[in-house]
């Protein structure tokens, strides 16, 4: 077997020619790879173009130095992160203010437990939770009481009174 120099000459410009198309393969890909995470992390077409010099510039460096200083969050996730907060917000705003003390009360609380301040009444038909104002249950359809009734008889007006029985007397504890 005998050594052929140009036989190695020709091998190290073959492995130098694919090294050199490895590195540019390399090179053009970090660049692409950089310019499509800038977008999904920023908006300003400014810092997308340096991002993508920095990188096609100092090539690996750069990438380091990108790495370093790109935005933690995409675009999407601090979108999410937004929404996130808002339906907080939300949540919180959607809970109603007892009237007497401004502070948050439960929408099946019948008094303030702050306060005591009455904030609903109960149906006398079904016993379910009426706002005050309302002047008839929207769950029965019956009128509250003592309001007037236009379309009643003498017999049904007197007959809803009970005659004989004394009124209960409510205490709020």
């Amino acid at each position: 077997m005998t050594f052929d120099p140009t036989f190695l000459s020709s091998l190290f410009l073959v492995l130098t020619a694919f090294g050199g198309a490895f590195l540019i393969a390399l090179w053009i890909s970090l660049i692409v790879w950089t310019h499509r995470d800038i977008r999904g992390r920023a908006r300003d077409p400014l810092v997308q173009t340096l991002a993508a010099l920095l990188v096609a510039v100092l090539n690996l460096p750069g990438v380091l130095v990108y790495l370093i200083l790109r935005p933690q969050r995409t675009l999407e996730e601090e979108y999410q992160r937004t929404l996130e907060e808002e339906a907080l917000l939300q949540a919180l705003e959607d809970l109603p203010l007892c009237p007497g003390c401004e502070r948050r009360v439960k929408d099946d609380w019948q008094v303030c437990p702050n306060c005591h301040t009455k904030l609903k009444k109960t149906c006398p038909n079904c016993a379910r939770l009426m706002e005050l104002p309302w002047n008839i249950c929207p769950y029965c359809g019956t009128p509250a009481p003592g309001m007037r009734v236009e379309s009643a008889s003498m017999e049904e007006a007197l007959r809803s009174l009970k005659i004989g029985e004394e009124p209960k007397e409510v205490k709020i504890e």
